[in-house]
């Protein structure tokens, strides 16, 4: 009897085995094989971290505001402004440099605004001395030295955060301030803010 019983554990133990070792490899094989685009003005909070709605959000609401600000309803023509890096004051890794470029997409499509790129100084300053100096372009169609337009406005913003947690529920806020400042006179022209805050709830994740 008790051979038998023990025969008895040994195949379930064996079978037992088979079916642990099936499961782990299955999961090891597992890939994303099928994919569907998905629809970007939705909000999808797959974790804790600041993502592109927070982005899209953020830059909406500061070019709404910037735009119906009592400083450009007076300006008779659009303002030149000057986009710096967004700063990130943040506890978390964020890619400023796509913060920064949704912000100047956001004002670009408001109509209300014109732009000048620092990055860009050194190419735009090799090709004039190109049309103006090799003498490969038609001095009539040159571009000339001098005939730039500066900037009026630089434009500043950074993103602070501040992370509350207790037992299994956390709440994250953001906050985005960002400044217009007269490059001229140095006065702070414009400022505005935009708060998001987010909940989570902690729960077992299972393979």
């Amino acid at each position: 009897m008790a051979a038998k019983n023990l025969i008895t554990f040994r195949r379930v133990t064996i079978f037992t085995g088979c079916l642990v070792s099936l499961f782990f490899t299955g999961c090891a094989n597992q890939q994303f094989t099928k994919g569907s685009y998905d629809d970007i003005a939705e909000d999808r909070l797959l974790d804790d971290k600041f993502n592109e709605s927070d982005m899209r959000r953020i830059a909406d609401f500061m070019a709404e505001s910037l735009g119906n600000s009592a400083l450009v309803q007076k300006m008779k023509k659009r303002p030149v402004v000057m986009v710096t890096l967004v700063k990130n004051r943040s506890q978390e890794h964020i890619d400023m440099k796509s913060m920064t470029d949704k912000m100047r997409v956001a004002l670009i499509k408001s109509g209300k605004f014109q732009f000048t790129e620092k990055a860009n100084r050194a190419e735009i300053a090799e090709e004039v001395d190109y049309q103006t100096q090799s003498g490969y372009v038609d001095p009539s169609s040159a571009r000339r030295i001098g005939k730039q337009i500066g900037a009026e406005y630089f434009l500043t913003g950074e993103i602070t955060d501040r992370v509350q947690e207790v037992g299994k529920e956390k709440y994250v806020y953001y906050k985005a301030t960002f400044n217009l400042t007269n490059i001229e006179s140095g006065l702070l022209d414009w400022t505005d803010e935009k708060e998001l805050r987010k909940f989570y709830k902690k729960r077992s994740v299972g393979m």
